[in-house]
């Protein structure tokens, strides 16, 4: 299974069922998980880590 069919599912699953409330917690975990990523190996990750 590819990624862009996980994202094509969700997709389908929101319209479909109308949980378009799930969209704005979905692109949070999302935003999180790649600042995350983008900041494990900087300098700024000491100050990322002490907001959670």
């Amino acid at each position: 299974m590819s990624k862009l069919s996980i994202i094509k599912e969700l997709w389908e699953f929101l319209r479909i069922r109308k949980k378009w409330w799930l969209a704005p917690i979905v692109v949070f975990l999302v935003l999180l998980g790649v600042l995350i990523v983008l900041t494990e190996g900087s300098a700024v990750a000491p100050f990322i880590y002490t907001l959670f």
